[in-house]
């Protein structure tokens, strides 16, 4: 049955206490804010600056955000930095630096060949010389006039920031960071769970209750990292396919059988959230629209795992069919309808190109 904007206005009625009535106590391992409601900037504030740029995560914290979002990728020397993906021409200027043409090259990336520039053949010096740019600017052509003014952070740079932050604002901003391709970059020697635990405890972060999640859309690196860490691991989940791991290491298993009931409690053995992809919580039918939320969150909760969806944004080429504005799909749609209605299923977090939005959302919920 389609879920119209009546009924999600129902659902926002209705509130999140039934998806979450059969859920245990806590484990301490959660990081409640207001209504226990977590706004994470992804990437930032990416709806307004181009991502993983200072000022975008800087801006998703003045917004009011909790967490910002890093997504972490290596230097040929060694050093995390923060971009999407490895490969860095749609999110830098690199192929107008006419020094670094020969380092254009392919490479097969989780299975996909894929032609371009990639972070792990730059040192951090000859990154720092290239400038980030708006990756979808089709969609969001008002970043573009930042397009050059920032360069791509390092991971400590975005704890130093989140610190300064927290100190200016009054308020614990936090840091979620997605470890991206990790076995891409063990293949290669390069592997980042170790850089992470290093940079987490050099920065007094590995530790019960630091304003730090970690996590990946694959399985194994978060086995790895949980004894070694002491903060909440996510396990983010895809609409298709299956962790690569899993592909690498023959398991048939895919990202529809991790999030079964059964799935969920396997998750939680080394988990502490499950990050999955919006359609998994309620799914879209042929023409767009939202259909009956599942029972992801209820059996999520049953198994001790938070649940922070993405990634809400406003436009609409992103939104549900019930929730946009014109069939323009840069225009802006009713992001406030959309939250609204995936709150109702119990969630406890969500990922936003826009914080603005999701928190204005979050304290009229409070207020009303």
């Amino acid at each position: 049955m389609r879920m119209t904007v009546a009924a999600a206005a129902v659902l926002t009625l209705v509130g999140a206490a039934p998806a979450t009535a059969d859920r245990p106590a806590s484990t301490g391992t959660t990081h409640a804010r207001g209504d226990d409601f977590l706004v994470v900037g992804h990437r930032g504030a990416s709806g307004y600056r181009p991502e993983h740029t200072l000022a975008s995560y800087e801006l998703a914290a003045r917004m009011g955000a909790d967490y910002i979002e890093p997504d972490l990728v290596t230097t040929k020397d060694g050093v995390l930095v923060a971009r999407h993906e490895p490969e860095i021409s749609e999110t830098t200027d690199v192929a107008a630096h006419p020094e670094f043409a020969n380092r254009k090259t392919t490479k097969n990336l989780d299975g996909i060949q894929v032609t371009g520039w990639f972070t792990e053949d730059f040192t951090l010096a000859e990154l720092r010389t290239l400038r980030a740019k708006e990756r979808i600017p089709a969609l969001r052509q008002q970043n573009t006039i930042y397009d050059g003014r920032y360069r791509v952070p390092t991971f400590q740079e975005v704890i130093d920031l989140a610190k300064r932050l927290s100190r200016e604002l009054r308020r614990e901003i936090g840091v979620y960071a997605e470890t991206k391709h990790p076995s891409y970059f063990r293949q290669q020697g390069k592997a980042l769970e170790p850089k992470v635990v290093e940079t987490l405890n050099r920065n007094g972060l590995n530790r019960r209750g630091a304003e730090v999640y970690v996590q990946s859309f694959e399985v194994s690196n978060l086995q790895w990292l949980d004894p070694r860490l002491n903060v909440p691991l996510v396990q983010l989940t895809s609409a298709s396919g299956r962790p690569y791991d899993f592909t690498l290491a023959g398991d048939p298993r895919t990202y529809a059988d991790l999030v079964t009931a059964d799935g969920l409690r396997w998750v939680s053995r080394y988990a502490d959230g499950l990050g999955p992809e919006k359609g998994q919580v309620i799914p879209r039918d042929a023409a767009g629209f939202l259909l009956e939320p599942t029972t992801l969150v209820r059996d999520a909760h049953r198994a001790g795992l938070d649940v922070h969806p993405y990634t809400f944004r406003v436009e609409n080429q992103f939104l549900p069919a019930d929730f946009r504005s014109s069939a323009v799909p840069a225009d802006y749609g009713d992001l406030f309808a959309e939250i609204a209605a995936f709150r109702a299923t119990g969630i406890d977090g969500l990922f936003t190109d826009n914080p603005d939005v999701a928190v204005a959302q979050r304290d009229e919920r409070l207020a009303g």
